[in-house]
């Protein structure tokens, strides 16, 4: 299925903000519906009729889902990892190994003006190369 790299980069985004993303297989159409367990005051009504039809042709669509835990760490220290800066590549990876290394490397970027945006420029990357490599395993 030929995908275009827009849509990828769409369907990247809405991934990267927690959605779940569909494709129709023939159309091409993206419907990008909110995770109802990530969001317990979710008002479902803006997506009833995307998930009605979900629901009722779901082997129409192909499903994508965000990144699990696992993958987002090794984005992470990937990040962390070709910085060039080795104070501050030292400091996110000790983040990486505490206790809560989600938090902790989320606080140490949040609070980096200069590492912030070439961060969300390399997170970006990564979830589209994510969204390609499942294009892959479908063809």
């Amino acid at each position: 299925m030929k995908v275009s790299d827009t849509i990828i980069k769409e369907i990247a985004d809405d991934l990267d903000c927690g959605m779940r993303c569909y494709l129709h297989k023939d159309t091409g159409e993206l419907k990008s519906i909110m995770h109802q367990d990530d969001w317990m005051d979710l008002d479902v009504e803006d997506w009833e009729d995307d998930m009605a039809k979900l629901n009722s042709n779901p082997t129409d669509y192909i499903e994508f889902e965000k990144m699990d835990n696992h993958n987002m760490y090794k984005v992470m220290e990937d990040f962390a990892t070709q910085l060039k800066d080795t104070v501050f590549k030292d400091t996110l990876l000790e983040a990486l190994n505490t206790s809560n290394p989600f938090k902790n490397f989320k606080w140490q970027i949040e609070n980096s003006d200069h590492f912030r945006q070439q961060w969300f420029v390399f997170k970006k990357s990564r979830y589209i190369d994510y969204v390609k490599r499942q294009l892959d395993v479908i063809d």
